[in-house]
């Protein structure tokens, strides 16, 4: 049996959406009508997914097609199942049909449908791409062939949970500061093209020479009126220049390696991609992926392509028969503990652990990087505001004082 997506009118005109197996669509429509529904359209859900993946190309991201919370959901209640003895198949309808997402439901009802033709839960996890990356296909299929297929879930549900928890306290940490970089120009961009006019017209009939601080505070007011439209429009067109320009992946290429040679954003791109990788590598490890598949699934994880060409020309130098740490160390990219840590596990054999131990290393460092830069911003951002509306207030006061000091 299949999966199909289907839409239909219910007995008072409104239209439904739904999933639902069957044989055939024939099968379908006939099964909806005598639920007293009206087909309008059924659609395989299988054939619907891939004919949209082949529009964009695939993607490493568990943002497209199906959030990280979803994934990790599904994984847990995957592999909740299986421990419990339940048939794979049994397991997906059960997880099926617990689940609210329409499309969610129709995408594990068509891997469903798939595994009882007879194929492996690694194919049908193949055909929706967009939803479950190479990493995530590669594990399962590993732990298929070795028979630990629930382990394996395990370790990906928390492997997923992991990141989402990560991106989320990096959101959380930038949130702050966002704000009230916004608020400072909202508030300065108010000050200097609504309140300083108003009140230097005041001086504008007097026949007395301004202090400089007051006429360059009002040709600044004066520029951005006239033409705030034009500097937005700059801004914009800037801005989508600067995107266009890394379309190119040479551009992009020499981008990531300025980022990299930054003091402080440098080493916070290190360590967040460095321990992205270590972490993949070790749950890859875990599974019984083969080092040099490993490996090349774990760079394209890596998003700084500098960094990323390292692994790839890494592996090359360990299918010659090169280790891993000595492999990484001659790119000068990753930090010398996780080089360190790598090599201590090939000469142990505890490879594993001690990418395990890496991942955890350098996701400790990067939130302690993330709270000291946030520390620094924070107070400069405080100090830099207060110091631009001192000097507007100075600007006003100033012809005033002056003015006092005239009539007196």
């Amino acid at each position: 049996m299949a999966a199909f997506e289907y839409v239909v009118l219910d007995a008072k005109g409104r239209e439904k959406k739904g999933v639902t197996e069957g044989e055939t669509p024939r099968h379908v429509r006939q099964l909806l009508r005598n639920q007293g529904l009206m087909p309008l359209s059924i659609t395989e859900a299988a054939i619907k997914d891939k004919k949209q993946s082949s529009d964009k190309k695939p993607t490493l991201s568990f943002q497209r097609g199906i959030s990280s919370t979803d994934l990790a959901l599904f994984t847990r209640q995957l592999a909740t199942l299986l421990s419990a003895s339940l048939p794979l198949e049994e397991s997906l309808a059960a997880v099926g049909q617990q689940t609210e997402t329409p499309r969610i439901k129709s995408m594990i009802f068509a891997i469903r449908s798939k595994v009882l033709e007879g194929h492996t839960l690694a194919s049908g996890l193949s055909d929706f791409p967009k939803a479950f990356p190479e990493l995530y296909i590669a594990t399962v299929s590993a732990g298929e062939e070795t028979g630990y297929l629930e382990d394996i879930l395990e370790r990906l549900a928390d492997y997923t949970e992991n990141r989402q928890l990560m991106r989320q306290k990096v959101s959380m940490a930038m949130l702050y500061p966002i704000i009230l970089t916004i608020m400072a120009v909202i508030v300065v961009l108010g000050l200097m093209t609504y309140v300083v006019p108003q009140v230097v017209s005041v001086f504008d009939n007097i026949n007395q020479e301004l202090p400089a601080l007051t006429v360059g505070m009002m040709a600044t007011s004066e520029f951005l009126i006239s033409n705030g439209i034009f500097l937005l429009i700059g801004l914009a067109g800037a801005i989508a220049a600067f995107k266009n320009w890394l379309k190119n992946e040479k551009n992009r290429y020499r981008y990531h390696q300025f980022i990299l040679k930054m003091p402080l954003i440098g080493k916070l791109t290190r360590s967040m991609n460095t321990a992205r990788f270590a972490r993949t590598l070790s749950i890859l490890s875990l599974s019984g992926v083969p080092i040099l598949e490993a490996l090349r699934i774990a760079g394209q994880v890596v998003s700084n392509l500098p960094m990323r060409q390292a692994v790839l020309t890494a592996t090359d130098k360990v299918r010659e028969g090169g280790t891993v740490s000595a492999s990484l160390e001659q790119s000068g990219l990753f930090p010398p503990m996780t080089i360190r840590l790598i090599s201590s596990g090939e000469s142990s054999g505890k490879m594993e652990d001690m990418l395990e131990r890496a991942a955890v290393q350098q996701e400790r460092e990067l939130e302690s990087m993330i709270s000291l830069i946030l520390g620094i911003f924070e107070p400069v951002l405080i100090l830099a505001m207060g110091i631009v509306v001192l000097i507007i207030v100075l600007a006003i006061l100033l012809p005033i004082f002056e003015l006092n000091q005239l009539v007196s």
